[in-house]
């Protein structure tokens, strides 16, 4: 029994030594184009279930569309615009995420899991940003230019969300699952809703957010669930005070 331990103990050893030699060739025949390690680190570092660096490269769809994107987007800024999308498409049709060539993607991007993702034409994504499955960075109207979202850096954007139009979202701000950001979200701040309202800026809760903790895509309070319990509260203090007023009458 532990002869077999020993030999699959180093079995992965060797797995992980030879992921991290197929990363660093992989950047020497990217140079310039990918950063291969910096991508897995950021990952592990990031998702509590990637336990070895060959998990990440081999079998993250979130990084094979990352990978292929950086391709296809040095490609497409040479001019070869057939060639790009097609590697996007590509990776669109193995890995069920679409980001266009002509996105402006800083470093460190993490895809979790990554089924649905969209990332449109204009879209500009700043560094250590994570984005979860089902969400789209998408436009509005069939205007040309700018009509994607801007993201700075350190942004996350929870399962199933929805950033529609020409806007920035500003740094360190979060973006619960299923929300639909049409507006401008300041830095640091936590939006949530449909449409997003900003809940929580620079660490502080706004007047109507009601309360919350540190924050995550799923543990945030719900400004419309918040609005409709102050109102209920509101109308039985006025059924208390009415109630009051007919018992003064009646005892006269």
């Amino acid at each position: 029994m532990e002869n077999k331990l020993a030999k699959l103990s180093k079995s992965m050893h060797g797995a992980v030594e030879k992921a991290d030699r197929t990363a660093d060739l992989i950047d020497r025949i990217a140079e310039g184009v990918l950063d291969v390690k910096g991508d897995v680190r950021s990952i592990m570092e990031r998702d509590p279930a990637a336990s070895s660096a060959a998990e990440v490269i081999f079998l993250y769809s979130g990084f094979h569309a990352v990978a292929a994107y950086r391709i296809a987007h040095r490609l497409d800024e040479k001019g070869h615009k057939f060639a790009a999308r097609a590697i996007s498409q590509a990776a669109k049709f193995f890995t069920d995420i679409e980001i266009h060539p002509s996105a402006k993607i800083g470093k460190r991007l993490f895809i979790d899991h990554g089924a649905g993702v969209v990332i449109g034409e204009t879209a500009e994504i700043g560094d250590d940003c994570t984005i979860y499955q089902g969400a789209t960075l998408g436009g509005t109207g069939k205007h040309v230019g700018k009509r994607h979202p801007t993201l700075g850096n350190n942004v996350m954007v929870g399962a199933g969300a929805k950033v529609l139009g020409p806007f920035k979202v500003g740094d360190n701000t979060k973006i619960a699952a299923g929300a639909v950001v049409l507006n401008e979200i300041p830095a640091d701040s936590t939006a949530v809703g449909m449409p997003a309202r900003v809940v929580r800026k620079q660490g502080v809760k706004q007047e109507d957010a009601g309360c919350g903790g540190d924050l995550d895509q799923i543990h945030i309070p719900d400004p419309v669930a918040q609005e409709l319990c102050r109102l209920r509260c509101r109308i039985e203090e006025l059924e208390r005070r009415l109630d009051e007023k007919e018992k003064d009458k009646g005892s006269e």
